[in-house]
Order: structure tokens, then sequence, then C-alpha cells
């Protein structure tokens, strides 16, 4: 493994961590390879779950196939950054620590592909020319195209194999229908799912990691931490929101840091992913302390695609 130098997540989702000692006990199962994420879940009590956060122990998650440029390598451990995930933390991308075993060298041809398939549904099953699963992908997977068949679509993996995937569960990223009404439909899918702190796949999200997530579905990359999201887009006056702008909300009834972002619902109400310990719900926003602290509300959307069904 080769400093500075891009390489590709070779497991369903990597975590990015903190440290390499942030990792606890509870959480070997998420730094294998192939790692196992719903166990993971399953094995953390709540406290443990709320203490990714308290203790500020992880910062974002990678997709299969997603790059990450690596800067050091040491003690099994890869320092780099997320390339795909803007942010103010750095130039290049989110930083963090990811375990050298989840990481391969990218092939060279990855770049090579004119047609790239995104993952559409929960979790889909990636098989290998015998029929064998190779792993199980999130929502919002990303993977350059070989070939296509009638019923599966050929695609090159990170370690060059090739990988099957039912069209089912696909969609070609040029020719995804996107508006604000679309976001709303994927996101209503996930009403009840676990909050999980620097969550970015359909196991669990943070609130930014849910709003970046639905985007990054369209092929629209926005920051990853609500704080940049807030300050890029297009400015959008109160009352003027429209399904799919981001609503943000900031301490000191909206003087203050901006701590959270929701996804605007309609008829005044957000959908969003609350808080560590907490499920993935809409809410009403009249009269409560989101209504208070709302600083701020930015549009992703061309106007187009603002009033499209």
């Amino acid at each position: 493994m080769n400093q500075n130098e891009c390489f590709l997540t070779n497991v369903s989702v990597a975590t990015v961590w903190k440290r390499p000692d942030s990792v606890r006990q509870v959480d070997k199962k998420a730094i294998k390879n192939p790692c196992d994420i719903l166990g993971w879940l399953g094995d953390m009590s709540k406290d443990e779950n709320i203490a990714l956060c308290r203790e500020n122990r992880l910062e974002t998650q990678l997709l299969f196939g997603e790059e990450f440029l690596v800067e050091k390598i040491g003690d099994g451990w890869a320092y780099g950054y997320a390339i795909m995930q803007p942010s103010s933390k750095d130039s290049r991308g989110y930083p963090g620590y990811v375990p050298a075993s989840q990481l391969v060298q990218k092939p060279s041809n990855w770049d090579n592909q004119p047609n790239w398939v995104i993952v559409k549904e929960d979790r889909v099953p990636l098989y290998d020319q015998k029929g064998e699963m190779i792993t199980i992908l999130s929502m919002g997977t990303s993977l350059p195209v070989i070939d296509e068949g009638d019923r599966y679509v050929n695609v090159l993996t990170p370690t060059s194999e090739i990988g099957y995937l039912d069209r089912k569960n696909i969609a070609f990223e040029k020719i995804m229908p996107f508006s604000g009404q679309t976001i709303i439909k994927i996101a209503e899918r996930y009403l009840d799912l676990p909050y999980l702190w620097a969550g970015m796949s359909s196991y669990g999200f943070d609130c930014s990691g849910f709003s970046y997530s639905l985007y990054r579905m369209f092929g629209k990359r926005i920051p990853r931490d609500a704080h940049d999201q807030a300050i890029t887009g297009e400015e959008v006056k109160l009352g003027e929101e429209k399904p799919g702008d981001l609503l943000f909300f900031a301490y000191e009834e909206g003087r203050g840091t901006i701590h959270h972002v929701g996804i605007y619902y309609g008829d005044g109400k957000m959908i969003h992913s609350p808080t560590p310990g907490k499920k993935i719900e809409v809410t009403e926003l009249k009269g409560t302390i989101f209504e208070r602290e709302c600083c701020s509300i930015r549009r992703y959307l061309k106007e187009s695609e603002v009033n499209a069904s």
C-alpha cells in the first residue's frame, strides 16, 4: 500500500474512525474484512451506540468502491481522506482512519468506464461469476458498468473481479429521475431506522449523512457535514421552502452553532435523523424548538426539479 495514492473500499461499509484507539471491543466486527455491520450494530447496547457520538469516536463512513486518498499507513491503519465527501476539515476530503485491510488499490481501468450504476434499494447482494454472493451493498453504492445482460448488469469491483447486480435493484446514474419529491419518497423508506453517529449507509444515518446520502443517490455531491451544507447551495427565504430543501438548526434559537439538518417534507414538516438513541421520523416544525432554531434553508435542486413529481 503506497502513500498519497487513492484506494477503494473493499467492504460493504467501511467506518472512518477518529483514531485507531477509538475502536472498542464491541466494535471489532466493524473493522474486519469482511465486516459485519448488522452484527456490530446488534451487539451494541443503546448506551454504547450513543457513546459513539458522546465520545466522538467516528468521523464518517465509506461505501463499497468509494475512494480514499491514503496519506500515511501504520499498525494496520490508513490515515487519509474520503475524497467524495467535501469537507471544510480538509480540501482533499473528509479525514480519518480506516483499517488498511478494508482498502485495496484502485484498478487501472476504474476511472475509464463511461457508465455507472447506483444501488437504489436498501441492501442488495452483489454476486460473482459463479453466482456466489460477494457482499451486500448499501443504497447509494456506485460501481462502473462493464457489460449488460437482460437481467443482470456486470460491474467492476474494487479487486477487478466482475460482479453481477440484478437490474431491479439498480439505476443508471445518468438517467436517474431527480426531484424534490423523489428525494422525499426515498427518505420515507427509512422511517424508524435508528440513528447512527457518522452513519452514511442504509444501516444507519446521522443527520447530515442522511441528507448527503439522499442527494448522492442522484449524483449530486454536497458537503458531508451540516455546517458546510448550510453555506453552499442556493439560499431560500423562510416560507418559500419546497420538499427536498435542507433546513438547518443552530443553538441559541438560531444564532449559535449549527447542530442539525433536516429535509423539508412539505406541509410544515421535515424528515430527519434526529439524534443518538432516536429513529428517523417526520416532525412538525410549528411550535417546536426546531421552529425557533431554524437558521438557514438551502436548495440544491434546479428550478425544474423543485416542483417535478
